[in-house]
């Protein structure tokens, strides 16, 4: 009986000291008077704000999804904007002081986040078992669904990986292509000659250069690789799909907050883009009498409070770069690639792009 005692004396002291905890807190109370604990912002999310700067590994030597345009300098690009994307959602704007792009080969960017010279790689990286378990990192929402191809000369006169036996294959080192395409080529008992490359950029001056016969990467790789040679007329991309190739962010394990804080900033490009937002429109939702509409601008249930964000984080993510749709046509869609019929379609088109409950 004493021990009962005891313990519901200790449970009530528990409890009061958890209210009291919970009232002097910074708190946020939505519209129908539900008070909700503002999330202290721990790990790297408080790292990036100590320092005033997202720094954001990518590949820089990929056209389309991240490079230097030769024009303004500036690093542009798919996995570029998702980069700008946390930086708005983490700051509330874009500047030239709090995003800092990393340029990483394959081989050296697990090491550069590993190492901490990088918050997050938004760097074409495939979600494999390895990477999510030996090399220690998580990944968030598939960006982008790809898959190995190969790209040949026109003038080789072949249509299919079947015709390839006795050929050298161009690839770049530190990836999954490595693996992929000898994992093909010793399936059918071909034999072969892989010549590695350290970046993109290099596999592809090898190939234009006529040091191999193939080309192997990503597709949307090859696509704008091909888009980017003296004459991508006399260049096939084959039909033939290697691998699956899920690319998206990847950070550290260990770090709940912000795994939450880069998942949700992708979320929300896919989100408003069901919803029908644009960074052109964004300010005729203002005020929405849709309540779904009103959570996503952060108007009614304070979301961003629970991961140490501003409720509006999603408002200025669109604001930034644009939903996935104005993403995708402004880097991808020039190089021949569309979305409609492929799994990077919205799921409500039959994709696979698809945001959880914004609630």
């Amino acid at each position: 009986m004493r021990t009962r005692i005891i313990i519901a004396i200790l449970l009530v002291f528990t409890l009061g000291f958890t209210a009291a905890n919970f009232m002097n807190s910074d708190a946020v109370v939505n519209d129908s008077g539900t008070a909700f604990a503002q999330a202290e912002p721990t790990g790297k999310l408080a790292e990036v704000l100590d320092r005033g700067r997202l720094i954001c590994g990518v590949s820089g030597t990929l056209p389309a999804f991240s490079f230097l345009d030769p024009d303004t300098g500036e690093m542009t690009g798919f996995d570029a904007d998702y980069c700008r994307a946390l930086a708005a959602a983490i700051f509330g704007e874009v500047t030239a002081d709090n995003l800092e792009f990393v340029s990483t080969t394959a081989a050296e960017r697990f090491t550069a986040l590993q190492n901490g010279e990088v918050d997050v790689l938004f760097r074409n990286t495939t979600w494999t078992f390895s990477r999510d378990t030996d090399l220690a990192g998580d990944f968030g929402p598939t960006t982008f669904y790809d898959g190995q191809g190969l790209l040949v000369r026109a003038d080789l006169g072949v249509s299919s990986i079947d015709e390839l036996d006795g050929s050298t294959i161009c690839t770049q080192t530190g990836t999954t292509t490595e693996l992929n395409i000898t994992d093909a080529m010793e399936q059918r008992g071909f034999g072969f000659e892989l010549i590695p490359f350290e970046t993109s950029a290099d596999s592809a001056a090898g190939y234009e250069g006529g040091r191999c016969d193939v080309l192997t990467s990503d597709k949307s790789q090859l696509a704008a690789i091909r888009a980017n040679l003296a004459d991508p007329s006399a260049h096939v991309l084959l039909a033939d799909t290697l691998s699956k190739e899920p690319l998206g962010p990847m950070w550290l394990q260990g770090d709940a907050q912000w795994g939450d804080v880069v998942s949700w900033t992708v979320y929300a490009t896919f989100q408003a883009e069901e919803f029908g937002i644009t960074s052109a429109n964004i300010d005729e939702f203002v005020g929405s009498d849709n309540p779904e509409i009103q959570r996503f601008m952060g108007e009614t249930d304070p979301l961003g409070s629970f991961i140490g964000l501003s409720n509006d984080f999603a408002v200025n993510v669109i604001r930034a770069v644009g939903n996935y749709a104005e993403i995708y046509e402004r880097h991808v869609v020039p190089l021949g690639v569309e979305r409609e019929g492929t799994l990077n379609a919205l799921w409500t088109n039959g994709g696979l792009i698809y945001a959880p409950a914004w609630r």
